[in-house]
């Protein structure tokens, strides 16, 4: 297979004239400044690695547009997205993610993150197959061309001291050596089939949601298998006063005297941090994911991401709620937010954003050999076209720049996963009509029951 990209993100800048090849999954040569051969594929505008979305729960996909029709909080939010949690099932949960993670590839998208705690059936009864609900989502993933990480998360509260309730019933496995018995049967799977597109890891949905004498069992089952470990922390203010209340320090605090952070960890939104926070983060070099769409739209707060990666903690990006489906505004969104906290332009090159979209992501979910045109790396491509009313005229000059601070999702053209091509002209090639497929599964849960399907009551009981 061979490509030939009008200019291509080589890491270190754009290059003009670039002939990309591979043999089956992988990239076996990069070279720049080379004629089109005949036989090569034409790749016009600027063409990246695939791009990682390293958080994602795919199932708030429908509640887009939904959710801002009311004034409130994220807690109110909360409860909208557990109605929608109640209904769905192993086939609904099938087809809404084939849809969403269809749409990510439209986006450029060739690899998710997804944070996964709805685990079992309505009153928290498990499936005759536990991981139904998983395994629906790794199918998912490979109906709509991408690879996926399937963070299966430990969710054992409702709160601080409080018990699972309600929709959280679902998410729940009891203890931590439950859920690992139940993960440990999904990983086994994953690596014994022939599902090569999946990988499984480890979450702590939060220390809200995992006591203190359980998170280091969650902590060692990724350390024990090498598996990445993502964790929700201090989305917002009301986290941490509990965590401060209950155990007399952080949440950040408390995963490191948990064992909880490292390399293999990232942090998702860590949004409310204290000067000692970003110190225990970048010292062990903990990851952390910025999802500025869902951050802004649940009214969380800016992050501090520069400081962050200033103290070693390598930065990624995530959709999370996918209030919208687009890395590019995820990535300005990070240097625009920071202008917006500090009333400086300048904190971030395009070159450290596109990284945080690819090779950085890719890192954080267990997929180190990907995100890079290079030898060896998964052949994943994402071609932005630079004609587009958003994308022309700056020039190649400023390619990057361009695809960074003024491209959207509508401007990839071209997308190819580990060597196969799953978008051609703006069109899915595996999902024959995106929209009509999102329309469909988000119709299926959230539509009001018909009053006249419902049973009378029984008056003379």
């Amino acid at each position: 297979m061979r490509w030939h990209a009008e200019f291509a993100w080589l890491g270190d800048g754009v290059a003009a004239d670039v002939l990309i090849e591979a043999d089956g999954e992988r990239f076996t040569s990069v070279t720049p400044g080379v004629p089109a051969p005949p036989d090569a594929a034409r790749l016009p505008g600027l063409t990246l690695p695939g791009l990682a979305n390293a958080h994602s729960h795919a199932f708030h996909r429908a509640l887009r547009g939904r959710v801002q029709a009311d004034r409130g909080t994220f807690w109110t939010w909360r409860e909208q997205m557990y109605k929608i949690a109640e209904r769905l099932d192993p086939v609904s949960y099938r087809a809404l993610a084939t849809a969403v993670y269809a749409e990510m590839a439209l986006a450029g998208i060739s690899c998710v993150g997804e944070f996964h705690y709805l685990h079992h059936g309505p009153g928290g009864e498990p499936y005759g197959e536990p991981n139904a609900m998983g395994e629906a989502l790794i199918a998912a993933a490979a109906d709509a061309g991408i690879r996926i990480t399937l963070l299966d998360a430990c969710y054992l509260a409702g709160g601080i001291g409080q018990p699972l309730k309600g929709p959280q019933l679902r998410f729940g496995d009891g203890t931590a050596g439950n859920w690992a018995s139940r993960v440990d049967s999904l990983y086994e799977s994953t690596g014994k089939t022939a599902r090569p597109h999946a990988r499984v890891g480890a979450a702590i949905h939060s220390v809200r949601a995992v006591p203190r004498e359980q998170i280091a069992a969650v902590a060692s089952w990724a350390k024990e298998h090498r598996a990445p470990l993502h964790v929700h922390l201090s989305e917002q203010p009301a986290e941490n006063e509990e965590c401060l209340a209950e155990y007399e320090m952080t949440p950040t605090r408390l995963l490191a005297d948990c064992g909880a952070l490292g390399a293999l960890t990232v942090a998702v939104h860590a949004t409310h941090l204290t000067e000692e926070d970003i110190g225990l983060l970048g010292t062990t070099t903990t990851g952390v994911c910025m999802c500025p769409t869902t951050e802004r739209d649940l009214a969380d707060g800016i992050g501090p991401a520069r400081d962050l990666c200033d103290a070693g903690s390598p930065i990624c990006l995530g959709s999370d709620q996918h209030a919208v489906i687009d890395l590019f505004e995820e990535a300005r969104a990070v240097e625009l937010d920071e202008r917006l906290r500090t009333r400086q332009r300048g904190h971030w090159s395009s070159g450290e954003l596109l990284a945080a979209a690819t090779s950085s992501g890719h890192y954080g979910l267990g997929w180190p050999e990907a995100g890079r045109l290079e030898p060896g790396a998964y052949a994943d491509l994402v071609a932005v076209g630079l004609d587009s009313v958003r994308t022309a005229g700056p020039g190649p000059q400023f390619a990057a720049e361009t695809a960074v601070f003024a491209a959207t999702a509508a401007d990839v053209r071209h997308v190819v996963v580990s060597g196969r091509e799953i978008v051609r002209d703006g069109r899915h090639l595996l999902v024959d009509d995106v929209p009509a497929a999102l329309a469909a599964a988000i119709a299926e849960v959230t539509a009001e029951p018909d009053p006249e399907s419902t049973p009378a009551p029984d008056t003379e009981s």
